[in-house]
């Protein structure tokens, strides 16, 4: 997988996540119950037991051969994220939306509706560090952890199925720890490099030269101006489908 260069508004994220971070590592879930007094207590709810998956990097479809897996970056966005989603939607085809922590945290809303239209979630750590595989296993940690606190909250207790390190930067670690998380760790076959801005055709091409090296396509719905990558889709989609792709999830 290429690895992305690292992307100016990401050091922002960054930033704002490191003043988060100390609040979101204590983060749990709390429900109040009455005490016999008849006061209230907070008490912490048990989160559902997870299943450990698989640590190696998915890239397969879980519909087979002729499926392709529409993976989106980066979100969500107030204004890219909706648009996404519409056009999911109006086209019938289900996608893996790759979050950043504290975007999520920003737009809740947003990470609910992903949910509720039948996309599934991806942990795309706190700030998108794209030089994870350079720090302490400590560090890896808490960009995790804490993300998949935060996409919790934001959903409304819907867990991550998948982790994707930003820009594919990966370690034994992360991808150890992901899946004990239950989350199987997520790679790409085609990288439209929208992020780039390399114009509607191109991006068309490249998904159209390189969908036979393997079926997970990334977009990113986040990061900047995404009118091209929304241009791309709508070209995109309805192309698969006339080549007899179906769209799916990646294998867990």
């Amino acid at each position: 997988m290429a690895k992305h260069k690292g992307r100016g508004w990401h050091g922002r994220l960054l930033a704002a996540a490191l003043g988060v971070t100390a609040v979101a590592a204590a983060t749990s879930v709390w429900t109040a119950q009455a005490d016999p007094a008849g006061g209230r207590q907070p008490q912490a709810r048990v989160a559902p037991p997870v299943a450990k998956v698989a640590a190696d990097i998915a890239h397969a479809s879980d519909r087979g051969a002729r499926g392709v897996n529409i993976t989106i970056d980066d979100g969500p966005d107030p204004v890219w994220t909706p648009q996404v989603l519409q056009l999911l939607k109006d086209s019938g085809v289900k996608a893996t939306f790759c979050m950043v922590g504290t975007q999520a945290q920003a737009y809740p809303d947003l990470v609910q509706a992903v949910v509720a239209d039948g996309h599934r979630l991806c942990n795309h750590t706190v700030s998108h560090d794209t030089t994870m595989d350079t720090r302490s296993e400590a560090y890896q940690s808490q960009q995790i952890l804490d993300a998949e606190r935060m996409i919790i909250k934001a959903s409304g207790g819907v867990r991550s199925q998948y982790y994707r390190a930003p820009g594919g930067a990966f370690t034994p670690y992360s991808r150890q720890l992901a899946a004990s998380r239950g989350m199987r760790p997520l790679g790409w076959n085609v990288d439209t490099k929208d992020f780039e801005h390399p114009g509607v055709d191109t991006m068309v091409a490249t998904v159209k030269s390189e969908i036979s090296n393997g079926p997970t396509v990334l977009f990113h719905d986040a990061g900047g101006d995404r009118s091209q990558t929304m241009a791309a889709l709508r070209e995109i989609l309805p192309w698969l489908k006339q080549q007899g792709y179906s769209f799916g999830f990646p294998v867990r």
